[in-house]
């Protein structure tokens, strides 16, 4: 990938023109460049000296009043699936690289590139053409942590070759996909080498001491075999009929204990003539088990019939403030049950992944944001590897077990009480942000469990988030105040939720309600929580957020999978302001919100007096530190 190609190059230029900006920036090349019409090309010594040449120049460098733009020259046959993202920051987590990655289909592979700046780079390669365009179109100037994300085509030589059947015929050939990883790109990738989610089952107590086995040797035997850490918690629930037992290990090490865990009592319970029959038992945070059942349950019915299992999870009843895990219970052959708990805790690693990559976009949208102060994860922020499941309940926890999660992501949990113990810290960084105004709809009948008896839950969630929370008076003055109709296919006994704060306090607080509408059953079990909530736009700043032809707010909607709708013919207020409804669930909507104050703060950018320029040469916006 030495060739580069250079466009934008004014009809004006010639190759000494270009000559001259290569040698000033002190930017070898090995050829004559060759000019054309509006672009030109030169190869580079070598890939490394190529992409140097594309960090410097390209959106950087003017010739003849024109921007040069210079990317990786790939002829159009290889233009296929591999694609280069450059000017990531140093700083961001893998998680949140691969959530942002994976919005646009398969990614086959990714892998890190070692380059001399300050930035990471990688290369990526999508599972169809098709992806790999709309990645290029939509990720290209992409702002993350106030880095501007650089992509372009690479040489896709699997794709030539694909082109060229070889002499005789032959198959096609493919590509792996690249390991998993873990940790920064900025300080390189590194395997991983368990899950973050450990298997949790519960066992009949009279089978513990065989499954521990004389002076710990069947329990050190089975961790030897299948590399695993094993916890089996006897001191819990004392006299209890069944005991937790937590399994830390790789995917495949969990299920081989398993496995083994299940052999153990079941030869135990022929030496015994026990005769009920021993049903595998798996512990899952409530959070994830709606996304295990699936829409009208048909992600557990699937994994049934696949496995030929019979499989039921226990009621929401059972939780309780410390014990936020449901039983999941599977009755089958240990071979059935085996492929069974693979799929489960396949279903429920997926979402804690999703929801970890959810949270760290989240925190690079919100500068600032604390993870640990909105008592999302227990221990420490999303990312921080195996540990999770390790935090003891707090004194005077009655019986439950320590669990590794304790949020209502994507409104799936009791997020009001399993936060109740989370400290608010003040947003961190570097002045003080600026107050926002949403107002969030919920159900009428609902207003009593936000309010709390006396008023103690709303003080409680205002002094929580650091924002002051408001529930108008009826419904009615809310469509006068806002002068639209009442959302579409909302109940007319709806209530609006005045919140002003911060991002990080809106944040904090919308979560908290749309958790305590969930815990408190206003929603079905398998229904996800979806609210509207309005917030003002300057009427001049209405046609930005909805882009020519409507552009815009189709990409918002696209990326953030809310409904984002400017309702037309509205009459500004007296603040000459307009309405911009967000619907969807929680992390949805919350994106919808960052992303439309964005366009907002360009806005208003925009129309600040420009500074004279001073210096020489293009800088690169970078984070503060501290």
């Amino acid at each position: 990938m030495n060739k580069l190609y250079i466009g934008n190059v004014s009809e004006e230029a010639s190759a000494e023109d270009l000559e001259t900006i290569f040698e000033q920036w002190k930017i070898p090349h090995s050829s004559p460049f060759l000019v054309k019409t509006g672009y030109a090309f030169v190869d580079c010594p070598d890939e490394k000296i190529a992409m140097m040449a594309i960090d410097i120049l390209s959106g950087k460098v003017e010739l003849h009043g024109k921007l040069l733009e210079v990317e990786h020259s790939v002829p159009k046959r290889q233009r296929s699936c591999k694609l280069q993202i450059r000017n990531i920051p140093p700083h961001l987590q893998w998680e949140v690289l691969d959530g942002v990655l994976a919005q646009y289909g398969t990614v086959e592979n990714c892998e890190q590139v070692n380059t001399d700046t300050d930035t990471a780079v990688v290369n990526v390669r999508y599972g169809a053409k098709d992806q790999a365009r709309q990645a290029m179109e939509k990720l290209n100037g992409f702002l993350m942590e106030n880095f501007a994300l650089k992509v372009s085509y690479i040489p896709d030589e699997t794709a030539a070759a694909a082109a060229t059947p070889p002499l005789g015929g032959g198959k096609r050939v493919s590509v792996p996909r690249g390991p998993t990883r873990s940790g920064s790109p900025g300080l390189g990738a590194r395997p991983k080498l368990q899950s973050d989610v450990p298997l949790r089952i519960l066992v009949p107590t009279q089978f513990v001491g065989a499954i521990i086995g004389k002076e710990g040797a069947t329990i050190r035997n089975v961790t030897k075999q299948t590399h695993s850490k094993i916890d089996i918690h006897r001191k819990e629930n004392a006299g209890a009929a069944e005991k937790p037992i937590t399994v830390h290990s790789t995917p495949e090490g969990c299920s081989n204990a398993c496995r083994t865990i299940m052999e153990i009592m079941q030869k135990e319970a022929l030496d015994t003539k026990f005769t009920e029959e021993i049903p595998l038992k798996i512990l899952a945070h409530n959070n994830f088990v709606g996304r295990l059942i699936g829409k009208e349950g048909r992600n557990l019915k699937k994994i049934e019939v696949d496995t030929e299992t019979k499989i039921t999870i226990s009621p929401l009843q059972d939780l309780t403030l410390y014990n936020l895990e449901r039983t999941i219970t599977v009755k089958g052959s240990i071979e059935a049950c085996s492929r069974a708990e693979e799929e489960v805790m396949k279903k429920v690693r997926e979402s804690y992944e999703n929801d970890v990559a959810a949270m760290n976009l989240q925190s690079n949208l919100i500068p600032g944001l604390n993870l640990n102060a909105l008592g999302l994860f227990p221990g420490g922020a999303p990312g921080m590897g195996p540990s999770m499941g390790h935090n003891a309940p707090p004194p005077g926890a009655q019986g439950g077990y320590s669990s590794f999660g304790s949020s209502s992501f994507g409104g799936e949990g009791p997020l009001w009480a399993s936060v109740l113990s989370a400290s608010s810290q003040p947003l961190s960084g570097q002045g003080q942000p600026e107050s926002e105004t949403v107002h969030l709809f919920i159900p009428a009948l609902a207003v009593g469990a936000i309010i709390g008896k006396q008023g103690q839950h709303i003080k409680q969630l205002s002094r929580y988030a650091g924002a002051s929370i408001k529930i108008s008076a009826d419904e009615v003055s809310v469509v006068d105040a806002n002068q639209v109709a009442p959302p579409d296919g909302m109940d007319t006994k709806q209530r609006m939720v005045i919140i002003a704060g911060p991002p990080e306090a809106q944040f904090k607080a919308q979560g908290r309600i749309f958790g305590k509408l969930k815990e408190e059953n206003f929603f079905g079990p398998k229904e996800e929580v979806k609210l509207e909530a309005h917030i003002k736009v300057p009427s001049f700043a209405a046609g930005r957020v909805i882009g020519k032809g409507g552009k815009t707010v189709n990409e918002l909607q696209n990326l953030t999978s809310a409904e984002v709708v400017v309702p037309r013919d509205q009459t500004p207020d007296e603040n000459d302001q307009v309405i911009v409804k967000i619907t969807g669930h929680f992390y949805a909507s919350q994106l919808a919100q960052r992303k439309i104050q964005e366009i907002l703060s360009q806005v208003r950018r925009q129309q600040q007096p420009k500074p004279s320029p001073r210096g020489e040469g293009p800088t690169l916006a970078r984070p503060s530190r501290k």
